[in-house]
């Protein structure tokens, strides 16, 4: 069976996307959702931007609320909030394995417009590897 995995933030613009963009590029059998507790209106264009220039496409992902996986069984619920400035959502649907990998929100970076861009490439490269750390400890494991 293959495992689905729901990845939630605040906003889903930034972090979750990327987390679900990598996931679902790992293994295309995985079911990889994301969702915020309060959705932004977009995914943010710099998380598009450096996540394409991976080859990774979230042009056509857009924030979804986290009511609408409620109702789901879920193997894996990862918060990827950074717990020192945002408080992180609690899912209350049915969760196999509830695990936080947070991140620092890129989307906070201020500066130039490659200052900018640095950090949401520094966030981005750290997720992809704490992700992948994850897919292999867990998901190719299969540790639930």
């Amino acid at each position: 069976m293959d495992k689905k995995i729901l990845i939630l933030c605040t906003g889903n613009s930034c972090r979750s996307q990327m987390a679900e963009g990598f996931l679902k590029s790992f293994d295309s059998n995985l079911v990889v959702y994301s969702a915020g507790t309060n959705p932004s209106g977009r995914v943010h264009p710099k998380a598009i931007q450096v996540m394409n220039e991976l080859g990774i496409d979230l042009s056509k992902n857009y924030p979804k609320n986290v009511e609408r996986y409620l109702n789901e069984s879920i193997d894996y619920v990862i918060t990827v909030c950074d717990n020192a400035k945002e408080t992180c959502p609690v899912f209350l649907g049915k969760v196999g394995k509830q695990l936080h990998i947070g991140f620092e929100d890129p989307a906070d970076a201020a500066g130039t417009e490659e200052e900018i861009l640095s950090v949401f490439r520094k966030v981005r490269d750290k997720i992809q590897s704490d992700f992948y750390k994850f897919y292999n400890d867990f998901v190719k494991n299969n540790k639930l």
